[in-house]
């Protein structure tokens, strides 16, 4: 894991325990799974990038619009190897769009995630097969911005 790796999980681990809050991104107040990454991002990095407009639950998904992964391809960098403190971008269901991030704990034998899911607070989680399954993409925090 690099620098910047290890710096995003221990402050994705911070905010374990945050309350879920659709469109929130606040520390121990409340957040969703995208307000953890803007929270981590804010915390590495100071600004974040854009401002995120509104949006509802579903991401789109009656649009069959990727906006997620488009914001993503936008600000993250792309990867392809299993990395703590990566981004990980989940599909939720098979025929939806992908809707659910996640910040990659331990790896190897029994990895972890770190992630805001609605109804419970941030937590981690084993990356268990069923979640897996769901992951579509990776993405690391960039070196710079």
């Amino acid at each position: 894991m690099g620098a910047i790796g290890t710096q995003a999980l221990a402050e994705a681990r911070r905010w374990i325990g945050t309350p879920y809050v659709h469109q929130c991104s606040a520390l121990g107040a409340g957040t969703d799974c995208l307000g953890l990454v803007r929270g981590v991002w804010r915390a590495l990095y100071g600004a974040e990038p854009e401002t995120v407009p509104p949006y509802t639950p579903d991401w789109s998904e009656p649009q069959h619009d990727e906006r997620l992964w488009r914001a993503a391809l936008a600000h993250l960098v792309p990867a392809e190897k299993d990395a703590a403190g990566d981004i990980l971008l989940f599909r939720m269901r098979r025929a939806g769009v992908a809707k659910h991030l996640g910040i990659a704990g331990e790896t190897g034998a029994a990895p972890t995630f770190v992630h805001a899911y609605s109804g419970h607070a941030v937590m981690e989680n084993a990356l268990s097969l069923p979640w897996k399954r769901r992951v579509v993409a990776r993405f690391r925090f960039p070196e710079r911005t």
